[in-house]
């Protein structure tokens, strides 16, 4: 039986409840309380390893648990577990302190809007038995994926029924309109995480997410448990809070800047979760949102914070945040392998990340008809289909058509990966024309070939 926590259900109360009426009308908006709180580093390490001697609360030997689930990682992956530990660390000490916040606590539990629900339902109810194992980068310590793997199912995956960037577009759709009134920013999609499902005996380390996940969503998706497995939040005043979710209940947390995490194990069968991700663009009243100070940084990072420092080490080509993208986008449009594979060493998340006008590294690849680099950034799942325009421009295959013709070696190669032809509006109908006459030539070249074997047989 797991130690006794500040493990507790929102209670609502009338104060804020009425504060926020005219900002989460349509949601049941509950309140966080914490009869028996705790701080940082005593259920699990968040700044450094050796500050759990010092926490006073009864939570078990949770040094010892540590040790343990370090150890389990070494024993299958070496030292570089102890390498991405040190990172998770890093991260935890310069990311919080140096982000721009939006909200007064940094999170709240709600019921998720029921479009959000019935989308996510449905998509469950049909492929919950088509869970692939999830893959970690060797000596990812974010999950005890030695020992009790995650499974994923894929929303983006359009080998499973009603998948594909449609219903990622319809689950962002659905859950803007919240995310923005509780933030009271305007948002853009940053990342949809599909199902994840925690088997018995999980952990997810604390930890606050890459930029630009920055606020984001968490529903409970469906769960066979024997105790509540809550999400562990560190709110902007550093106490922590034990949620409890259902399925259908949604949290709201600003994830760049939270830490959270389920640091005691799952007891039960499986919990799964699906995860929503925006970046904050605007204000609501139409201003630009911008750093004034640092105009190569995002607008939610603040100028000369330790956060600032790392991205123009580490990510930022200065050439304004709003102009262009990471470096990653550059390295692609450049063909420049060894960067892509820096950037893919350090955090493969920049691999994916799309810039002001919704464009991906591997657009810019494509674009240029940088092959190698295509090739790369499909090898790291990178969404062969995805549009620019966040979703309603171009897709790789027609930027390559566009830019270098029918005839470029990419176009077989992105069709090999399931690629399709994405055009804004009317544009593109010659090319696309074009293209499928020369696949209706190649059809009639296949038909051809196989008479031509009949008649030899």
């Amino acid at each position: 039986m797991r130690s006794p926590t500040s493990c507790i259900r929102f209670l609502t109360t009338a104060a804020i409840t009425l504060l926020l009426a005219v900002v989460l009308a349509a949601a049941d908006l509950e309140s966080p309380t914490n009869n028996n709180g705790y701080s940082f580093d005593c259920s699990f390490p968040i700044f450094a390893k050796n500050n759990l001697d010092d926490c006073k609360q009864d939570l078990g030997d949770k040094a010892s648990f540590y040790e343990n689930y370090m150890q389990g990682c070494r024993d299958k992956f070496g030292d570089i577990c102890d390498t991405n530990e040190a990172e998770r660390f890093h991260m935890n000490n310069r990311q919080p302190i140096s982000m721009r916040n939006f909200t007064e606590t940094g999170f709240v539990k709600i019921r998720a809007p029921d479009n959000v629900v019935e989308l996510i339902r449905n998509f469950w109810e049909i492929n919950q038995n088509n869970r692939k194992e999830e893959v970690w980068y060797t000596g990812n310590i974010y999950t005890n994926h030695w020992a009790v793997p995650t499974d994923f199912v894929g929303i983006e995956d359009e080998e499973l029924e009603g998948a594909g960037p449609e219903l990622a577009d319809a689950i962002w759709d659905a859950a803007k309109t919240t995310i923005e009134e509780w933030t009271g920013m305007k948002q853009r999609p940053s990342s949809v995480y599909g199902v994840r499902v925690y088997n018995e005996g999980a952990v997810l380390s604390p930890h606050c997410d890459r930029i630009p996940l920055i606020s984001s969503a968490i529903v409970n998706v469906a769960q066979d448990v024997d105790e509540d497995w809550p999400i562990e939040v560190y709110g902007h005043d550093g106490k922590a809070v034990n949620v409890t979710m259902e399925p259908g209940d949604m949290v709201l947390y600003e994830s760049g800047s939270i830490i959270h995490g389920r640091p005691f194990p799952l007891v039960g069968r499986y919990y799964a979760n699906i995860f929503i991700h925006f970046e904050p663009y605007g204000f609501m009243d139409g201003r630009r949102f911008v750093n004034d100070e640092d105009p190569d940084l995002p607008p939610y990072v603040q100028a000369g914070s330790r956060l600032a420092e790392y991205q123009h080490e580490n990510f930022l080509d200065n050439q304004g945040y709003n102009e262009a993208g990471t470096s990653a986008h550059t390295a692609a449009g450049d063909g420049d392998l060894e960067k892509l594979h820096d950037i893919a060493r350090k955090d493969s998340t920049h691999l994916h990340f799309k810039d002001s006008n919704g464009w991906q590294p591997i657009h810019e690849a494509a674009r240029a008809g940088e092959t190698d680099a295509v090739q790369f950034l499909l090898e790291h799942n990178a969404n062969v289909n995805s549009r620019t325009d966040f979703g309603e421009g171009l897709s790789p295959l027609s930027l390559v058509v566009k830019h270098h013709g029918l005839g470029h070696e990419l176009v077989e190669i992105l069709k090999s990966f399931g690629a399709e032809l994405h055009w804004w509006s009317d544009e593109g109908e010659e090319e696309e024309d074009e293209y499928d006459d020369e696949e209706e030539d190649d059809e009639d070249d296949e038909d051809d070939e196989d008479d031509e074997e009949e008649e030899e047989l």
